[in-house]
């Protein structure tokens, strides 16, 4: 996915051939944009190697995989960094002077050097006594990032539950929700009195575990196998239910998330979520 010519696919079809894949026709999700390669006779982990290491220079994502299923009836999605564009604690934080210091442990925690809780903890308590009203102006400025609704609405509108669960808080999640179109989200909640931020987080921490718990119960809830499940994220907090879902994909993300996700989308926006699944640009709703 991304901007695909003739002579790119044509590589990916020689890199296929070179490892004795029976390959089909090229099947155009959308045109310059996204192309199914049909391919019989080796694992989809040695394709993808294989078609990856070739075009290696080149700005296109590649996923291989089966087809049983590959349309998901179930998405757990990100919010910061994923269905947003930025983080929004971060954002939050440039109200206080602090966005500098806060953002600097916001990476480190997306990155897996910190605990997520601790540093969640000490990133509030710095905004202890910021006004309330700075939650509405960050909220203002807030970017959907390019192929959310599409992503969403789409699978929405061919019967896939949709949820977004966020180590954010509760304030942005309840409202991007109705922005995007989701089922349902959850979100962590900050502590409120007399206008002003606490500098507490109301348990229980909307963390790594939770995430990963919400991608099964939500499953079993309906009555779905976990194979029919994606999940979509960018950050340490999201490698378990990258791990555990049917299709895990991460999202422009940092290395912990990239290396532990089934799928990649290092190039595309969020409308590259549809094409793995098989959906085609005619398909998408707005």
């Amino acid at each position: 996915m991304g901007a695909l010519d003739n002579n790119t696919v044509s590589d990916a079809r020689t890199a296929l051939q070179e490892i004795d894949a029976e390959i089909g026709a090229n099947d155009w999700l959308s045109d310059g944009e996204a192309v199914d390669i049909p391919f019989h006779n080796i694992k989809p982990k040695l394709a993808e190697s294989a078609v990856r290491t070739a075009l290696v220079d080149i700005k296109v994502d590649v996923i291989a995989q089966r087809t049983y299923r590959r349309r998901k009836k179930l998405i757990i999605a990100d919010m910061d960094s994923t269905i947003v564009t930025g983080e929004t604690l971060d954002e939050l934080a440039d109200f206080a002077g602090l966005k500098a210091e806060i953002t600097a442990i916001t990476q480190r925690a997306m990155r897996g050097e910190l605990d997520f809780a601790e540093a969640l903890h000490a990133r509030v308590g710095m905004l202890k006594d910021l006004d309330e009203s700075y939650l509405a102006k960050t909220m203002n400025d807030v970017q959907l990032t390019p192929g959310a609704e599409e992503l969403i609405r789409t699978m929405r509108g061919h019967g896939a539950f949709t949820a977004l669960i966020s180590g954010g808080f509760s304030y942005f999640t309840d409202r991007i929700r109705e922005a995007v179109g989701f089922h349902s989200s959850l979100g962590n909640h900050l502590g409120m009195e007399n206008g002003q931020l606490t500098g507490k987080v109301i348990p229980p921490i909307v963390g790594k575990e939770i995430k990963l718990e919400m991608l099964i119960d939500m499953a079993e809830q309906q009555g779905l196998g976990i194979t029919q499940t994606l999940s979509i994220g960018d950050g340490a907090n999201d490698v378990p239910m990258l791990t555990k879902a049917g299709m895990g994909i991460a999202y422009h993300a940092h290395p912990v998330a990239r290396e532990a996700a089934r799928a990649r989308l290092d190039h595309a926006d969020l409308c590259g979520a549809l094409f793995i699944q098989g959906y085609r640009r005619e398909d998408f709703l707005r």
